[in-house]
């Protein structure tokens, strides 16, 4: 494999490596298990829906980085990542879902072949895809080795973006808006969801122009009437009705990149309180929009917006907002800064965001929200166009 087939160049492969072992030297770690599949693709490229399995990226401080996982993936790394800069190791078939036998076992004898027997090794131990059973594995069979939490250290290397990445949230920003706009279009009363939710995902993967789409790492999220009151249920066979309104979550994707975006749709006449609400959001996205700035903090665009909901007597306990990027199933999030009052991470350029204000009230909800970027200097930058209001259709 190339490196000119990997999703960005070989410059950029170097950046992030160097940024990640750099953090590994500040914390003490000789050996990193990468088993996040979006820090995966980060660090090497690597990209399969493979991560139902044990696998991860092994980063040395020195030495060439490799991929380890299922013996039939392999097949991907070697399609997916630049072998001439990162190498790929398998464990056999016998080692998936057995009760007898644990990749980890596999893993803990590779790291021993490579003189690591006795490292400060690193593990993202709070990981949706790192187990209880894998790390006690590891420490079974590396009893000599110190083992040191790296949870969200690549995560953090990975809050200001490149140039490169950027272009490809502009790329999956541009398929948000199509989507989106489409949803607020086909909105009517007696449209199935799922229908609408079909349409959604047809259109989502069809992409723009030259620039097909990805599957996101969430999926629609379109509750009507008082089930927008939750803010994470998909769709159902229910029609969408008068009276009632929708918001819908969605995200295009482009090469694993997201740019999320919120809009709320209302079948009929809205009630006063739901006018209410929508003004007082769109005062807080914008006052929230001129604090995020390079210098400020991330608790000061929390602030701006709790200010204009403050006023308006609306109580909103939730954070709102996090950083976006490269991400799989089951979040597009990050899971570093979040935006809320007592965050006080320091904004830089490059750092994107999902700043989403939505609002989830005991029988009602709804939200705006918009994919947001740091700028150098002045306020942040909104990747998606579309009106910041609550449509409205008879």
């Amino acid at each position: 494999m190339s490196a000119s087939n990997t999703p960005f160049s070989p410059a950029e492969y170097d950046r992030r490596i160097a940024k990640t072992r750099a953090a590994m030297n500040r914390t003490g770690i000789d050996v990193l298990i990468a088993t996040d599949p979006s820090n995966q693709a980060w660090l090497t490229g690597y990209d399969g829906w493979s991560f139902y399995v044990h696998q991860a990226v092994i980063l040395p401080l020195e030495g060439t980085p490799f991929w380890w996982g299922r013996m039939q993936d392999s097949n991907g790394a070697v399609r997916t990542v630049d072998v001439d800069r990162v190498g790929v190791a398998a464990y056999p078939d016998h080692y998936v879902q057995s009760t007898e036998f644990h990749p980890m076992e596999h893993l803990a004898t590779l790291l021993k072949d490579r003189g690591w027997e006795r490292a400060n090794i690193g593990v993202e131990m709070d990981n949706y895809y790192f187990s209880a059973k894998a790390h006690t594995t590891l420490v079974e069979h590396l009893p000599a080795a110190t083992f040191r939490d790296a949870t969200a250290l690549v995560n953090w290397e990975r809050t200001v973006k490149s140039e490169e990445e950027l272009a490809f949230m502009r790329k999956a920003a541009a398929i948000s808006e199509k989507i989106s706009t489409l949803a607020i279009e086909r909105a009517a009363p007696g449209i199935r969801k799922n229908d609408l939710a079909a349409e959604i995902y047809a259109e989502a993967i069809r992409g723009v122009g030259e620039d097909w789409g990805d599957y996101p790492a969430i999926v629609p999220l379109m509750p009507s009437g008082t089930d927008a009151a939750a803010p994470h249920l998909t769709w159902n066979g229910d029609v969408m009705k008068a009276g009632e309104a929708t918001f819908f979550e969605l995200s295009g994707c482009y090469r694993r990149y997201h740019c999320p975006l919120s809009r709320s749709v209302f079948l009929g006449t809205p009630p006063d309180y739901l006018k209410r609400a929508e003004a007082a959001l769109i005062e807080g996205l914008e006052a929230g929009l001129d604090a995020a700035r390079a210098g400020n903090r991330a608790c000061d665009i929390a602030n701006a917006l709790g200010a204009s909901m403050d006023k308006a007597g609306i109580e909103r306990g939730a954070r709102c907002g996090y950083p976006i990027g490269l991400s799989y199933p089951p979040d597009w999030g990050e899971r570093t800064i979040s935006l809320r009052p007592n965050d006080e991470s320091v904004l830089q350029a490059g750092m994107t965001f999902h700043f989403m204000p939505g609002l989830w009230m005991d029988n009602w909800g709804m939200e705006i929200t918009e994919s947001i970027l740091i700028r150098d200097s002045g306020p942040a930058e909104t990747f998606c166009n579309v009106p910041r209001k609550l449509f409205v259709k008879p």
